[in-house]
């Protein structure tokens, strides 16, 4: 990126450095950003600072929220003996917009990867642990990534929570093996959903 100027160069290779993002789409957004007046690219910041700043995990499942409760874990109309985990927020999103699921949710942040370096206590197991000794949940729906990782997380937090006597359920592989639960079709979700199998 020699020919472009230094502060442009940096925000084209911060653009490309967020998932999902290559280099034409990081080049077209960097100039779309330079394209705003300040004031536009200022308020585009600040919403950026305000939204990491102003977000934290609930207190009960850790999906992403603003107040201690989410959402979800406020709405006393779900199932409260059904926990779907999940490995990320985005992946909340993706079940909620089947319509199938009326249970909760408990979110990983993540999923084990020793290759990666993330161990079990780097990801929420501890606090889903917790949420299950006071036996009010029966049943626990893996909803992990349909990926070594995903699959390898799956397994070691069933051999964790079988023993307190909770049946756990993994999500049938209507979702494609490799695939991110996250932009799975609302058809593809709801087949998983319906054919999940104990594990």
């Amino acid at each position: 990126m020699d020919f472009y100027a230094e502060p442009l160069a940096r925000l084209i290779e911060k653009f490309a450095s967020l998932p999902g993002i290559g280099g034409k789409t990081a080049k077209r957004l960097a100039f779309h950003v330079l394209s705003l007046s300040v004031e536009q690219a200022q308020d585009f910041a600040d919403t950026i600072v305000n939204a990491k700043t102003g977000m934290k995990f609930c207190s009960i499942c850790q999906n992403m929220t603003d107040g201690d409760v989410c959402v979800i874990c406020g709405d006393d109309r779900r199932e409260k003996s059904v926990v779907c985990v999940v490995e990320n927020p985005g992946d909340v999103i993706a079940m909620e917009q089947t319509g199938e699921y009326k249970g909760y949710y408990h979110v990983l942040h993540g999923a084990i990867s020793p290759m990666d370096g993330v161990n079990p206590s780097d990801i929420k197991i501890a606090e889903l642990l917790t949420r299950l000794s006071d036996d009010t949940v029966k049943e626990v729906i893996m909803a992990t990534n349909p990926n070594i990782e995903g699959e390898a997380t799956a397994m070691y937090i069933s051999k964790l929570i079988k023993p307190l006597g909770v049946k756990v359920t993994r999500i049938a592989h209507g979702v494609p093996v490799g695939a991110d639960l996250e932009y799975a079709d609302k058809v593809t979700l709801t087949m998983a959903l319906e054919g999940r199998r104990e594990m």
